[in-house]
């Protein structure tokens, strides 16, 4: 979509420097904790945590923090708290889809915490959108060399779309084929920078003006930035000339 950041997009170009280090290190320690609970300790038999333990490697987390964390999902640490993976769905400002991924030890606390966030933001909490998302696999890679090499590389490894995210072209595949076409580009010597099993939209919903703009992104932060959030997607889309004249502080 050129000419355009999606919400995806948007928050990758601020940067995990938006997020504190504990903050980020505890939301890690989480998903991998949550991976290992659903699926075994074993990450190559749990993609899933294959996933969680390398997104954990990237931003430089502690392997003994992620040895701990397996344990505590697997239960091999009996004093740890039950984290609980949740999903709530609404729609922000501009009836922007959301849907937020959390991980929990206690859910009343975060529901109580996140409906706060949405009246806060004037948005409808508990509104009925993860209709409006597809399940995807979700591959960040760097641009080198020829792009049209790249895009066809990917199309040829079994990706479903390619999509220009600025320096790097974000790769979507169907869930099962993620891990193929990860190990298909990275033979290629393809440089892949983040991998996800995650939602995407099926439809944007673009904002042109820059104060409505502005709203839904602080209201998109606001949520990122709670403890137990791991993930936000969103439906929001917001043309680069209106990016260009806002504020990302």
């Amino acid at each position: 979509m050129s000419g355009h950041s999606k919400w995806s997009t948007i928050k990758r170009k601020k940067g995990a420097a938006d997020v504190k280090r504990s903050a980020l290190f505890t939301k890690l320690a989480k998903g991998i904790e949550v991976a290992a609970r659903s699926g075994g300790g074993d990450p190559d038999l749990n993609f899933r945590l294959k996933l969680a333990i390398q997104k954990a490697k990237a931003s430089n987390m502690p392997t003994s923090s992620m040895e701990k964390a397996v344990k505590k999902g697997t239960g091999e640490d009996k004093d740890a708290a039950q984290i609980e993976e949740v999903s709530y769905e609404g729609l922000g400002p501009n009836n922007v889809a959301v849907v937020v991924g959390a991980m929990t030890d206690n859910k009343n606390r975060t529901v109580a915490e996140l409906r706060n966030i949405f009246n806060k933001a004037g948005a409808t909490f508990g509104t009925p959108v993860a209709w409006q998302f597809d399940s995807r696999g979700i591959l960040h890679i760097g641009k080198t060399g020829s792009v049209e090499e790249l895009e066809l590389a990917a199309i040829e490894a079994g990706a479903l779309d390619i999509d220009d995210a600025g320096d790097e072209l974000e790769v979507t595949t169907a869930p099962k084929e993620l891990d193929k076409v990860k190990t298909a580009l990275e033979s290629a010597g393809y440089k892949i920078t983040e991998v996800e099993l995650g939602l995407v939209p099926k439809q944007r919903a673009t904002i042109t003006d820059p104060i409505a703009a502005q709203k839904a992104l602080n209201f998109l932060d606001a949520l990122e930035e709670h403890d137990d959030v791991g993930q936000v997607y969103s439906t929001l889309d917001v043309p680069d000339d209106v990016i260009s004249q806002l504020s990302h502080e």
